[in-house]
């Protein structure tokens, strides 16, 4: 029993420690946010099994995650409020020819990230963008601004 209740505090803690990290580290996938996921869940795991290598144990730490993971899942379809906690709101980062430095800032992001989404989409100025969303997923979504 305290595997399942070690494995849910993991989940509950994992989940939370990476909203207040941000989207940011979740969605990048550079070597150092991909180290740090790792080391979380790595760390973690010690916690939940400790010395117990079974199978039994290891079996039950990935149901109850898993579980958990439902849960969650259920809870979001339920509540907005919840949605809005565990996935966050989009954030808008430019609109018109202002750059928001606060929600840049909040972000932990710089315009030259901003930029690096604009070029997938063609867009090769700051000047040229219309529209920058940060979504919730993570992704940068950039509307150019039309041609006049």
């Amino acid at each position: 029993m305290s595997t399942i209740l070690r494995a849910i505090f993991a989940y509950w803690f994992l989940l939370f420690a990476l909203r207040v990290i941000g989207r940011r580290a979740v969605m990048q996938n550079s070597p150092f946010e991909m180290i740090l996921i790792f080391l979380f869940g790595g760390t973690m795991i010690q916690a939940v099994v400790g010395q117990d290598r079974s199978l039994i144990n290891a079996s039950l730490v990935v149901v109850t995650i898993g579980l958990m993971h439902v849960l969650v899942a259920w809870l979001k379809l339920r509540s907005a409020g919840f949605r809005k906690v565990i996935e966050g709101t989009p954030i808008v980062m430019k609109s018109g020819s202002e750059w928001d430095e606060t929600a840049l800032r909040r972000s932990r992001l710089h315009v030259e990230d901003v930029m690096a989404a604009a070029r997938e989409k063609g867009v090769l100025r700051a000047e040229d963008v219309e529209l920058a969303i940060f979504e919730r997923s993570g992704t940068i979504c950039v509307m150019p601004r039309k041609p006049s």
